[in-house]
């Protein structure tokens, strides 16, 4: 059976906003060790040989980072800059869009940085193919999976149980 949260309107927003954060952490790690590795590649001697479409892909992957990195960091400038003023609900409804950016900024970065080393390594038909395979898998587990479980859930839960998240 569905379960109701007895909250305040500002006890919600205060667990959302402390559910992100603890998400955030998660998600910064990785995406600071994957976008500091990509920022010492071309300091590599290899760097120098790599063709144009290898230089492309690594340009993608540190971009992508990069926009990762920013997006994943925003909240806490956010928070910082609205803070007492009043705008939990703003901060909380930013910060979840600000996430969905850093979270495609990071699987486009990890594609990019595999699609990279494998077509350093292997062959472009073996980079690519992995690429794809592992950005449906990010599409499926981190997009399909729980949009059916929300789906499911909304369907199933009386409206007197539904909570906004």
């Amino acid at each position: 059976m569905a379960y109701k949260r007895n909250e305040s309107e500002a006890q919600r927003l205060d667990r959302n906003f402390n559910e992100q954060l603890q998400e955030l952490r998660i998600a910064q790690a990785g995406v600071q060790i994957l976008f500091a590795f990509l920022l010492t590649i071309p300091f590599q001697q290899r760097f120098s040989a790599i063709t144009d479409l290898q230089r492309g892909i690594y340009l993608v992957a540190l971009m992508a980072a990069a926009v990762s990195v920013i997006a994943f960091t925003a909240p806490v400038a956010l928070h910082r800059t609205l803070f007492r003023e009043g705008l939990k609900d703003f901060i909380v409804s930013y910060t979840s869009r600000l996430m969905a950016v850093g979270l495609i900024g990071l699987v486009l970065a990890i594609v990019g940085g595999i699609v990279l080393v494998l077509d350093v390594l292997l062959s472009h038909v073996a980079a690519f193919v992995t690429g794809a395979v592992l950005l449906l898998v990010a599409v499926v587990l981190w997009i399909l999976v729980p949009l059916s479980k929300k789906g499911t859930a909304r369907r199933a839960r009386p409206p007197e149980f539904a909570e906004p998240d």
